[in-house]
């Protein structure tokens, strides 16, 4: 079954909203993709919730996404440990177990890098430029479409591959005993490849996909006090959908995963408990489909 609406902003609590089971029925969305608020954070919108009862808050919901998720889709949460009294929170290490005793799998961690994260001095750290994306699933079998994420090889590869030798089509051993090689020819005539950072190897350069994510925050917050960029929601759902699957985001703020959904031709549902965030979301998506629609066909 599908849901009942498509394309729809509700402006609703998601704790409440998504045990409507004639709107979100068991089994019916692909992809859920979402950023909550962090403990002690969004007080006028929800209530700042207290690390030490977060757990306890999101675990109902959690209890829902994992319904309403088919059984190869992706969960996405976008969530990071905030500080009290010097000391990092442990909310999200506790939710993480609490969820696998929930019977979601927690699959892999990746680090979205924020490159120009806002600056800070504290006595005790560092500045804070990066946050976790946690991807949970339901069972061990989930969609998942790496070539969809490939990006293009980079200029290195011109000049490296102008002149080749024998030894770039061998895997060779490590000069340094570290049973590490490389077959160099493998990237030869490639035009894409996985999202990577760019690494020295014995005096080369080389690509190797890596699950750090390297996205700018959003600059213009929209009135809305932690809106992620539009290329985070855009490269998961690359990763883990086709066009036309259903994206959901309980916690849609205004919006940028609806965007996201819009642009790479997926469906979405969102929820959100302000009403400013949806109105300005509503605002945002009949913009960005003026642009589609104005486009040449």
């Amino acid at each position: 079954m599908q849901p009942s609406r498509l394309d729809v902003l509700y402006n609703a609590d998601c704790a409440v909203c998504l045990k409507n089971r004639q709107r979100f029925p068991n089994n019916s969305v692909d992809l859920i993709l979402t950023s909550p608020p962090y403990a002690d954070r969004r007080n006028h919108s929800y209530g700042g919730i207290a690390a030490e009862e977060y757990v306890e808050w999101f675990l109902p919901i959690a209890e829902q996404l994992y319904r309403v998720l088919r059984p190869r889709g992706s969960f996405v949460l976008n969530i990071k440990e905030n500080v009290k009294d010097g000391e990092r929170q442990t909310y999200v290490m506790e939710l993480i177990l609490a969820l696998k005793k929930q019977g979601w799998r927690w699959v892999e961690e990746y680090c979205w890098y924020k490159k120009n994260s806002y600056p800070g001095k504290w006595p005790n750290r560092f500045r804070d430029s990066w946050e976790r994306c946690l991807h949970f699933s339901k069972q061990r079998n989930f969609k998942m479409y790496q070539d969809a994420v490939k990006v293009p090889i980079g200029d290195w590869a011109k000049k490296r591959f102008k002149s080749m030798s024998k030894n770039d089509f061998i895997r060779s051993l490590s000069g340094t005993n570290s049973r590490l090689g490389r077959r160099v020819a493998n990237w030869l005539n490639r035009r894409k490849v996985y999202p990577h950072n760019v690494v020295v190897f014995e005096k080369e350069h080389y690509v190797e996909p890596t699950n750090v994510l390297r996205f700018p925050t959003e600059c213009t917050n929209r009135n809305h006090s932690a809106v992620f960029p539009l290329e985070l929601p855009t490269w998961f759902i690359k990763l883990f959908t086709r066009k036309n699957n259903i994206i959901l985001d309980p916690f849609i703020g205004v919006g940028t995963t609806a965007l996201a959904a819009i642009a790479l031709g997926r469906r979405y549902i969102g929820i959100e408990a302000h009403k400013e965030f949806v109105r300005e979301a509503k605002e945002s998506i009949r913009e960005l489909k003026g642009i589609i629609s104005s486009r040449p066909a």
